[in-house]
This record gives C-alpha cells, sequence and structure tokens, in this order.
C-alpha cells in the first residue's frame, strides 16, 4: 500500500468525524486546525495563506466547492516524506474520532488497544470509502489475534459470527469492528490482560512490522560484557532496548541485501553473529532453538531486501487483495454471461411461443376449412337428395303416363339417358370431392403429426434447457465445457451443411457435365456409325489416295523394308562411328 492511501485513511475518519452533520462539508475553521495539525505532526511547513486562498470566502456554506482534497494532495500530502513518526500521526487522528464513534464504558479493553485495533483496521481495509473492512480479512485479523492470545482458533463460532454478518452486511467499519473484540466475543475465557497483549502482538506485526521480537544477551564492543536486551526485528533493521516496554533504546543493527546471520565458529550452543555494514554483533540467545529462529528470522528479511520485496503480512495482504479482485472480476463476468444466457433464453422462447401461436392459428384456418367443406358437402348432399327425389317423382309419373302415352317412349327414353349421364356425372364429382376429402383429411393428419412433433420438440427444448440449467449451477468448468461443444457443434454443423450444399452442387454439375458428354458420345457413335454405313455401301468405289513411291524400296519377306538402302547405309556409318567412340573414351 502506498503511503498516500495509507495517510487517507487516517485523515478520512478525522474528516468525517468533523463533519456533524454528515453533509460532506466541514468548517473552514475545523479545516484549519486539522490543516495545522497534520502539518505538525508530519513534519510539513504550513501555508495558512495558501488555506485562505484556497477556501475563499462564498454564500454557498462553510466550504468552497473546491474542496478539501485538492488542497489536501498538493499543499499536505504531495509535500510528505517518510521522516515523521507514523504511529504519532495515527493517534492525532484517532483523538479525533474515536469521542464520537465509541462508548468506552461497554468494552473490556482499554483506550490504547481500541486505537491499535483502529489501526490495524484501517490495514487491512479495502481501499474504497466509506471504509469497510471484508470477511475475509476480519477472520484473518480475529485468527492472528486468537493465536497471539495462546487458545485455538474455533471455525465454527467464525461461520455462525459470519451467517449473521451475511444477513446484515458483508463488511465491518472501524468502530464495529473495535466493539465485536471489545465485547469479548472471540476471547471468552481470556482476561483482560492477555486480550491486551494479544492485541498488542498483532499491532507489533502488522503496522509496526515487528517480525521477531525477544530478550537475548548481546556482548558490548567496548567493555566486552554480555547484557541483556529486548531485540526488535523489522525488514530493514534490529532495535534493541533496555527491556519490552521500548522506554529507552540502546541502538539499531540496519540490514540489507549484504548482511548476514551466521552461526558462531567457535560452535557454541545458543552463540551467533549478525554481520552488517557497519560491524559485527554478537548475540547469544537463551536455547538453541531461539538461536535457530533468530537467524531464519534474519535470513529471510535479507532475501526479503535483496529480492525488493515488503513484510510478508503486507505480500500476504497484497495477494488477499488482487485474489479478491480476480474472483469479482471473475463472477462479474460470469453474472454477465448468465445474463447473455438469459436474455438468448428468454429470445428462444419467445420464438417458441410466436411459433405455437403460428401453429394456433394455422390450425384455426385448417379447422374453418374443414368446417366450410362440411358445410358445402352437406349443401351439395341435399340438393343431390333433392334432385333425386326429384327424379323419382318424374320417373313415376312418366312410368304412370306409359300406358297413357305410348308415343313418347322415344322422347322418354332420351330423357331417362340424359339423367343417368347427368348421374354418372353427379357420381364421378362425388367420387372426386370423396378423394379431395380423403387428401383434406391427409394434410390434416399431417399438420396433427407437425404439431405433435412440435410438442415433443417444445418439451425436449425444455428439457434440454433444464438440464442446461443444473449443468450451468453445478460448476463453472462444466459451463464454459458445454458451451465451447455446443459452438463446436453448431460450427461443425454449419460446416458440414455448407460442405453438403457444395457437394451438391458439385454434384449437380457433374451429372450435367455427365449428360453433356454423353450426349456428345451418342452424336459420334450415331455419327460414326452413319459413316460406316456409307463406306460399306460403297467400298467398291471408293480408294484411298496414298503417296507415290519415292524410290526404290527393299523387299523383305515381310513386305516393303521401312529405309531404303542408301538410308540403312548411312544410319550404319553413324552407327560405327557412335561405336568407335565409346571405346576410344573408354
Amino acid at each position: 500500500m502506498a503511503l498516500r492511501d495509507e495517510l487517507l485513511k487516517s485523515i478520512w475518519h478525522a474528516f468525517t468525524a468533523l463533519d456533524v452533520d454528515k453533509s460532506g462539508k466541514v468548517s473552514k475553521s475545523q479545516l484549519k486546525v486539522l490543516s495545522h495539525n497534520l502539518c505538525t505532526v508530519m513534519k510539513i511547513p504550513h501555508d495558512p495563506v495558501a488555506l485562505e486562498e484556497h477556501f475563499k470566502d462564498d454564500d454557498e456554506g462553510p466550504v468552497s466547492n473546491q474542496g478539501y482534497m485538492p488542497y489536501l494532495n498538493k499543499f499536505i500530502l504531495d509535500k510528505v516524506t517518510d521522516n515523521f513518526d507514523r504511529q504519532d500521526f495515527n493517534k492525532m487522528c484517532w483523538t479525533l474520532c474515536f469521542r464520537k464513534n465509541l462508548d468506552q464504558n461497554q468494552l473490556l479493553i482499554s483506550n490504547d488497544d481500541a486505537f491499535k485495533i483502529w489501526s490495524i483496521f484501517n490495514f487491512l481495509s479495502e481501499d474504497r470509502y466509506p471504509l469497510t473492512m471484508v470477511t475475509e480479512e476480519i477472520e484473518y485479523f480475529l485468527r492472528k489475534l486468537t493465536e497471539a492470545m495462546g487458545g485455538s482458533w474455533v471455525e465454527e463460532r467464525f461461520e455462525d459470527y459470519k451467517l449473521q454478518l451475511n444477513s446484515k452486511q458483508k463488511s465491518l467499519n472501524a468502530w464495529e469492528l473495535i466493539v465485536l473484540v471489545g465485547s469479548g466475543h472471540f476471547s471468552k475465557g481470556m482476561d483482560r490482560q492477555t486480550l491486551s497483549m494479544g492485541i498488542n502482538e498483532v499491532y507489533q506485526e502488522l503496522i509496526m512490522d515487528v517480525l521477531k521480537q525477544g530478550y537475548m544477551m548481546k556482548k558490548g564492543h567496548k567493555r566486552k560484557n554480555w547484557t541483556e536486551r529486548w531485540f526488535m526485528l523489522k525488514p530493514n533493521s534490529i532495535s534493541y532496548y533496555v527491556s519490552e516496554d521500548l522506554a529507552e533504546k540502546k541502538g539499531d543493527i540496519l540490514l540489507d541485501g549484504n548482511c548476514g546471520a551466521l552461526q558462531d565458529k567457535d560452535g557454541k550452543k545458543c552463540l551467533f553473529l549478525i554481520k552488517s555494514l557497519q560491524k559485527g554483533f554478537e548475540i547469544s540467545a537463551s536455547d538453541k532453538k531461539k538461536k535457530l529462529e533468530w537467524i531464519q528470522a534474519v535470513q529471510t528479511c535479507v532475501s526479503l531486501l535483496r529480492q525488493g520485496r515488503p513484510a510478508p503480512h503486507r505480500e500476504a495482504r497484497q495477494k488477499r487483495r488482487e485474489l479478491r479482485l480476480k474472483q469479482q472480476a471473475e463472477q462479474e463476468e460470469l453474472e454477465l454471461r448468465m445474463s447473455e444466457l438469459q436474455t438468448a433464453n428468454e429470445a428462444k422462447q419467445l420464438e417458441l411461443e410466436n411459433m405455437r401461436k403460428a401453429l394456433e392459428e394455422a390450425a384455426t384456418n385448417a379447422a374453418e376449412e374443414e368446417r366450410r367443406r362440411l358445410e358445402t358437402q352437406t349443401e351439395l348432399q341435399d340438393r343431390y337428395r333433392i334432385d333425386l327425389e326429384r327424379e323419382q317423382t318424374v320417373r313415376q309419373q312418366m312410368e304412370e303416363q306409359v300406358a297413357q302415352k305410348s308415343t313418347e317412349l322415344e322422347q322418354y327414353l332420351q330423357r331417362v339417358q340424359e339423367l343417368e349421364d347427368m348421374y354418372h356425372q353427379l357420381e364421378d364429382a362425388l367420387e372426386d370431392e370423396r378423394r379431395a376429402r380423403q387428401d383434406e383429411e391427409a394434410v390434416r393428419r399431417l399438420q396433427a403429426r407437425l404439431l405433435e412433433e412440435e410438442a415433443t420438440k417444445r418439451i425436449e427444448l425444455e428439457e434440454f434447457h433444464l438440464r442446461q440449467q443444473r449443468a450451468i449451477s453445478e460448476t463453472e468448468a462444466e459451463k464454459k465445457e458445454l458451451e465451447k461443444a455446443r459452438l463446436t457443434k453448431e460450427s461443425a454443423l454449419q460446416a458440414a451443411m455448407k460442405q453438403l450444399e457444395q457437394l451438391e452442387q458439385e454434384r449437380q454439375g457433374a451429372l450435367e457435365q455427365y449428360q453433356t458428354v454423353m450426349k456428345k458420345l451418342e452424336d459420334a457413335t450415331n455419327n460414326t456409325k452413319t459413316w460406316k454405313h456409307k463406306v460399306a455401301e460403297h467400298e467398291g468405289m471408293l480408294r484411298l489416295i496414298q503417296p507415290g513411291s519415292k524410290g526404290q524400296q527393299l523387299i523383305t519377306n515381310w513386305g516393303p523394308a521401312a529405309f531404303s538402302d542408301a538410308e540403312l547405309s548411312l544410319r550404319q556409318k553413324k552407327w560405327q562411328e557412335t561405336k568407335n567412340q565409346t571405346t576410344q573414351a573408354q
């Protein structure tokens, strides 16, 4: 953590304490006092004129709208160096804020212990305002405090407390942390002195950067006598005092990358040497175990100095913060991904709902069409029945008139024939209608089957969605693998569809080319057959014209030779010359 960030946390507590009505504004007189105290404690020249120029009188409130932070950064924090007592600075800020926020009558700890817890809170709190300490850092502090008091850490008790904490909030401010420790909730069975010693030990490690401390014997440089001293190891020095109350400091051993802790060359049991650029120091521990612990601690500090790394607890705090930021980023990414999946799911559900409505509308239209068809069929049947009844009536009348009108028999038979033709035509029309009804019934069954398939597909999609949701809730790694597999399958499916379309186009092209070639081959075959037929018919009438004889030809038993005598002689001569040249070369 940078020096500016550490100082700002303590200053924030002091400024907040001065903001009585919590409006974010503090009177100019109070800011003058605060600025003067800050400059005094941090050994910075105070410039009251700059403060007056920065906060000019106006009618908008106790301070101008420029704010206090620009002045604090420019005239105080930009000039600060690490040459002041950090503990005095913290105590000054603590004095301004603890009376307003803390009731010590209900606590088991002293004001000094509360100040140390407040300092530890500033060290472990997040770099966000208002300052809070997250659950992980609370557990880290309480665990170290319990170990410092010599007790055993009870994980179940903290888990119960964390559940209560999460039901309200996931962090504590400085005063809630002081009340938590001061109420003795996590130090039951410990007396006040043990609790105070534990707080002091944690404060020494985290705030004062004390990596190890204890009594050891030191050999003097002048009188060579052995004197007991209280040693305190920090990342870059070893300080030694007359006693553990730190009232009288006797000296410092400055450490750098060239220092080292070595065992005594004479092999004495508890003696070891610390070598620095200034001089060497002979120190004796109470036992061999403490000697080895101190040697290891000093070598660790030297190694950290060589590597340019901070103290172990500061490095561990930074790693915890980086891990929290990484987890927070992963959580935000997961939430974004879940939101995208939810949006895609809602879009898919909307698409399915639209498809369902379209199918329902199609089914409604089909039912309406079926109703109309049935009405038309019923109307045609009624007309046919009426026509048939009318025809039967006419036929009966005509049969009754047969005896009376024998002269009209021929006309009657002709009329009957016409009626029979109409009857056959009507039967054909009914047969066509019956076929149309069967076709429409098949279409209706097809639509019903499509509706069933759609319902089945929707159920499968819902089951797939439920499986996907369960898979997503199991582990993040499985979600990513499923998502990658889905994307891979979709890409493979699209690639396969494109390849299938390309193969279909190539097959069509090859088929067209094959048909073209077959057409040409068939034409060539027909043409050849035609010419062969013509040649066969006129074979006796035609004779091929051949080149005339160029000269005398050599006749062999198999017919005319390929070469004349002159050509054969010339070739033999060339072959003999080639043979002679080959022989000479060998």
